[in-house]
């Protein structure tokens, strides 16, 4: 890896929280209309495995299972209790309305069974993509899952205590129901965008009065004109911010000093829900804060007379999460005066940014752990892979984040299968691999869809009053030789 120099960008922003409760298995959803049935669950992309716990009030057996259509036919089943002997357990398959068939290869491992105050709890693992032909694959599309139960040990007939529910096990997004939906809108108003290929447009405002401190849970897009907006970051501004502007961005206006990411888009992204136990702090002791939201728009035929009202819905509530929410921006710092260059020709150009945690505890007095729930990879056209790797006592022990193809035009925030932790003092490495290709000329870090970035957006919690920390590689020093890259 080429030299670098680790010249750490530091922000604050004031926010609190607290840490966290079952980082194993983030996600849940009830089965049923009674909340009787209960799964939890996580898994590890890298580690291609997934991790399920069932909770069951009854002390009977318990069924789940994966089903192509939501009934019995088809469908790959666990089957366990606790019964006068101990725990049992089997992996079986059902070919119709019948019981089903025991597995020639038993793809699910028990982890754990228990039976207590009514309840049975069954935790169990398998491989996300199964080799067995009698498993179905688990996907990043929705799934039917099913359950039945029995009030003993003895597996017979489930009668009524069956049921079936879709979710999206590798990409799931809770489904928020609050009384009183109010929200936010964060957007241009009818803006002129010149004749060229890039243009930045900053709104600063201040948010209606908020007295009390409310949670943001949902950022939903609003976009006009999808060809042509490329991004969108809303921005807490420090502060000695206290006028209003709607121009252009970074022409040496007050509001260029708000960095502190509350809310980021980029082209293909959908609503970001965050989890239930999780929300952005608005309001309250902050309600005199002005933001920034920079709309990046990406117009390659310098079309002119075009206009937008794009921005952002910020939904709200005033019932306060367990914790608060920030967002870490870790990567190459995005600024053109680095005059850091990826030459021509280059099939694969690695690029590398450093997050060195030690220098937190220089502003903030504990550090906390960072638990990492989600993660917005984001680079311009010649992007390829990113990679976010987690070091500690200099040993990778992890990746925060891996996409390995990545597609310009879908750049969604991923909610992590698991709660990832940041201890202090760990670094964050975030590689990005760039192909040049068909380019002629020099390709520069900077604003422009034709220039490059490498960020990772990291969300966490609790929420601290450090918001970025990048790096960039010592230009001085770097060989600009493609031969090895």
């Amino acid at each position: 890896m080429r030299s670098l120099l680790v010249f750490l960008y530091l922000s604050l922003v004031w926010t609190k929280g607290a840490g966290a409760s079952d980082p194993a298995l983030p996600f849940m959803e009830y089965l049923d209309n009674d909340h009787l049935v209960c799964l939890k669950w996580g898994f590890d992309k890298m580690q291609g495995s997934i991790t399920f716990k069932l909770v069951v009030n009854t002390t009977g057996w318990v069924g789940f299972g994966l089903s192509p259509n939501g009934g019995m036919k088809g469908s790959d089943i666990v089957i366990g209790g606790f019964g006068p002997s101990g725990n049992y357990f089997t992996d079986l398959h059902a070919t119709g309305n019948s019981m089903p068939i025991v597995d020639k290869q038993q793809s699910y491992t028990l982890l754990s069974l228990t039976e207590s105050q009514g309840q049975t709890i069954m935790t169990f693992w398998r491989s996300i993509q199964s080799c067995d032909d009698e498993d179905l694959h688990i996907t990043d599309k929705p799934i039917k899952l099913i359950y039945s139960y029995g009030t003993t040990d003895e597996i017979a007939y489930h009668k009524s205590r069956r049921g079936t529910k879709e979710v999206n096990l590798l990409n799931y997004m809770p489904r928020t129901t609050l009384p009183n939906l109010k929200y936010l809108t964060v957007k241009v108003d009818n803006i002129t965008i010149p004749p060229n290929r890039t243009y930045y447009h900053c709104k600063v405002m201040k948010f209606p009065k908020l007295n009390q401190k409310h949670h943001i849970y949902q950022i939903e897009p609003v976009i006009e004109h999808l060809d042509i907006v490329h991004h969108m970051l809303l921005y807490k501004c420090p502060s000695f911010v206290t006028q209003p502007y709607d121009n252009q961005c970074y022409m040496g206006d007050v509001g260029d000093y708000c960095f502190g990411v509350v809310a980021a888009w980029g082209v293909g992204g959908g609503v970001l829900e965050l989890p239930e136990n999780v929300g952005i702090p608005v309001g309250g002791d902050e309600s005199d804060t002005f933001y920034r939201l920079e709309i990046h728009y990406n117009n390659p035929v310098k079309e002119p007379g075009r206009t937008d009202s794009s921005g952002l819905r910020l939904h709200y509530t005033d019932q306060l999460r367990q914790h608060d929410v920030g967002t870490l921006t870790t990567g190459v710092m995005p600024f053109e005066y680095i005059n850091y260059k990826i030459p021509p020709r280059a099939t694969q150009f690695h690029t590398y940014g450093v997050c060195n945690t030690t220098l937190f505890s220089q502003l903030i007095d504990p550090v906390p752990d960072l638990q990492v729930f989600s993660v917005l990879l984001h680079t311009h056209l010649a992007g390829r892979k990113v990679r976010v790797g987690h070091f500690r006592n200099g040993k990778q022990i992890d990746f925060l984040s891996l996409n390995e193809n990545y597609n310009f035009d879908i750049q969604e925030t991923e909610n992590l299968g698991n709660i990832k932790t940041i201890k202090p003092g760990d670094d964050i490495v975030v590689e990005c691999t760039y192909n040049t290709a068909d380019r002629t000329g020099f390709t520069k870090i900077g604003l422009a869809s034709t220039d490059e970035m490498c960020l990772a957006f990291l969300l966490f919690y609790p929420a601290v009053n450090i918001h970025s920390c990048t790096s960039h590689p010592n230009v001085t020093t770097l060989s600009m030789d493609t031969s090895n890259q």
